[in-house]
């Protein structure tokens, strides 16, 4: 057999250098060599397409961009708190979905959408050159193929996903009907705002099913495909250009395709401005701030990103006491609500922040505000007013902890709660070398409150009596920069400490509650641990890693108790009879001579709280105004009456 073939093998072997040619046209293939090349390749390329899609397999599993869920988080007894997110995904069949909203988003993705085989060879082609290139991958694919990869496939960029998004895609588009791909897409496209799908976005960006939607509104949410993060025009000025041109683009490019009149097309020359985003917590009006405080830490200790977490499927059991948060709800409720009768025009622009901690640092309740849909700043996390005499734990603490320095040489000198100081108002503060001037060249003084006169009197006495002059001076001798380190290692932000400067023991410093709270919880042995709100994440059904804060030493055991002493003496001065002398209970008003900020900070029972009363009318200015007495007489009545309900009962 082989004999009798060979003859005709030699017949089609090539005559290669070509007979019968000179020079280079000897070594030029002819046109038939050429064409068979040509056919031949094609063959070779069309069999291993062939093979690849016969290969190919439609994934039976939806990858999670497809089953996305919302975020659970619980309180501490483990019973549901709050969903978050827009991810509760309502799937909207296509013919609820108007069709000038289809229309537009055809325009702008795929407007031979209905005609094409699932992939476009020129997109496709284009795409994978910017895919080497490591360029911007987006505008190369069909719908089909964006919707293969929104739920079968990763977003990664690489050649081989993209070969296989489009193998999918073929094979999907000969499997499914076209509106069913146009439904599922519509179902599960990222439109920023933690939304994916249509309807979702409508309510986050119109507030409206989608089902109501016009063309130009469908329009702009059909330019948020291309980016949202990119085209939402709430975010910037330069989002807002983009999202306009983008808008335009898609109108016209209807009425281009026929699926928009140039009449109906004419209606349209405003911009649909969206609704600004709105809180994604659906909760409630205090719960909100709970949910804010969870979701920072859970991302932050998590280490998710905001698109993961976005994404939704987390649940996140926090730290916050129902029993305890209901508590301090009520009591600063019942403070507003009697603010305003008493006295409504000053109340109007009064603030409450509060926070209840544990001493390993669980935050177990904040008051952050009354409503966080109207006002989205949490008041237990703000840094705004000073805290005044509620400082001078601090002072009094690193005096114990480190010694005094009456020269510039030499050991340190022990303090002692009973070691005397000077308690007379506008005694100068003193250094080794003689009084303290300001650049105006005064001495510096401190004054007490009514510039009152107590002669020598123990720091202990000084401190529960709420006396300030001895306590700038105790600042100045202890150190200043001691002071300093000694409030942050109980927990004070090194950005709320201020300058370093006399007037530092006297509160200049603006904590938050959340901070004052948590650093009276370091005064129970010394030891201090970072607030935290969660405790722990998991993620369908897996533990999500959580960095937990771990404890370090403020100051010795027997200085913690030393002050934990003092302030249970300024409890029992300032509200005699509260509870029963069996009970450690310690607290302390908090007050600045200009009369702007009120507090309360104390503990009881393993949970420190603190409360902060100020006023400030953001209508004209971030700058804090007078109390005016709205925080009571003597000054903290109202911050004391709010700390006692949250902390009830004292016993």
């Amino acid at each position: 057999m082989a004999a009798r073939l060979a003859p005709f093998a030699r017949r089609l072997k090539p005559a290669y250098p070509r007979p019968g040619r000179t020079g280079l046209r000897r070594w030029l293939p002819s046109w038939r060599q050429w064409l068979g090349a040509f056919a031949l390749s094609i063959g070779l390329s069309g069999s291993l397409l062939a093979i690849a899609y016969a290969a190919t397999d439609i994934p039976q599993n939806l990858n999670t961009y497809a089953t996305q869920q919302d975020n659970v988080y619980f309180w501490s007894d483990g019973t549901p708190m709050a969903r978050t997110g827009w991810v509760r995904r309502q799937a909207m069949p296509l013919k609820d979905i108007p069709e000038d909203v289809r229309s537009a988003v055809l325009a702008a993705e795929n407007e031979s959408f209905y005609s094409d085989p699932g992939i476009s060879a020129r997109g496709l082609a284009r795409a994978l050159v910017k895919t080497v290139g490591q360029g911007d991958t987006q505008g190369g694919s069909t719908i089909t193929q964006q919707y293969v990869k929104n739920v079968y496939l990763t977003q990664n960029r690489s050649v081989t996903r993209k070969f296989t998004e489009a193998m999918i895609a073929l094979k999907l588009d000969n499997k499914m009907s076209k509106d069913k791909i146009l439904e599922g897409y519509l179902n599960t496209s990222w439109f920023g705002r933690g939304t994916y799908g249509l309807q979702r976005a409508s309510q986050a960006y119109y507030g409206k099913d989608v089902s109501r939607l016009n063309a130009s509104e469908g329009a702009f949410l059909a330019s948020l495909l291309k980016g949202a993060g990119l085209y939402d025009p709430t975010l910037s000025k330069a989002n807002h250009q983009r999202a306009v041109e983008r808008w335009t683009w898609i109108l016209d490019r209807m009425v281009k395709t026929g699926k928009l009149s140039a009449t109906d097309r004419a209606k349209y020359t405003k911009f649909p401005e969206p609704i600004k985003q709105s809180g994604s917590y659906d909760t409630g009006k205090q719960t909100d701030y709970l949910v804010q405080l969870a979701t920072q830490y859970a991302k932050k200790a998590g280490h998710i990103s905001d698109r993961d977490f976005d994404l939704g499927g987390y649940q996140i059991y926090t730290t916050f006491d129902r029993k305890r948060e209901t508590a301090l709800t009520d009591a600063v409720t019942k403070a507003r609500k009697q603010a305003k009768k008493d006295d409504p025009a000053n109340a109007k622009a009064a603030h409450y922040g509060a926070a209840s901690i544990a001493d390993d640092g669980q935050v177990l309740a904040v008051y952050g505000g009354p409503d966080h849909r109207k006002q989205g700043y949490n008041e237990s996390n703000a840094t705004t007013v000073p805290a005044g005499s509620a400082f001078l734990p601090f002072v009094y603490a690193a005096a114990l902890e480190n010694g005094v320095h009456k020269t510039r040489e030499g050991a340190a000198t022990p303090v002692t709660p009973e070691t005397p100081y000077n308690g007379d108002d506008g005694v100068p503060v003193s250094t080794p070398e003689g009084p303290y001037w300001d650049r105006g060249g005064k001495k510096v003084a401190a004054h007490n409150e009514g510039n009152r006169n107590y002669g020598q009197i123990s720091l202990r006495s000084a401190l529960a009596q709420n006396v300030n002059t001895p306590f700038m001076q105790l600042g100045m001798d202890a150190g200043l920069d001691k002071v300093r380190e000694t409030a942050e290692a109980s927990g004070l932000l090194p950005s709320s400490i201020g300058p370093q400067v006399p007037g530092m023991s006297l509160g200049a410093a603006t904590p938050s509650a959340i901070r004052m709270a948590s650093a009276y919880a370091t005064f129970a042995d010394g030891t201090h641990y970072e607030p935290y709100s969660v405790r722990r994440i998991t993620r369908n059904g897996s533990r999500v890693r959580l960095d937990m804060p771990a404890p370090h030493r403020a100051m010795r055991a027997e200085v913690a108790r030393q002050v934990t002493e003092a302030l249970a003496d300024s409890f029992r001065i300032g509200h005699p009879g509260a509870a029963p002398l069996s009970v450690k209970v310690a607290g302390k008003r908090g007050a600045t001579l200009d009369d702007k900020a009120a507090w309360y900070a104390g503990s009881n029972d393993s949970v420190s709280t603190a409360v902060v009363l100020y006023r400030i009318d953001l209508t004209k200015s971030l700058e804090p105004l007078p109390l005016k007495g709205i925080a009571g007489a003597p000054v903290a009545d109202v911050p004391y009456g709010i700390w006692s309900g949250a902390m009830s009962p004292l016993r």
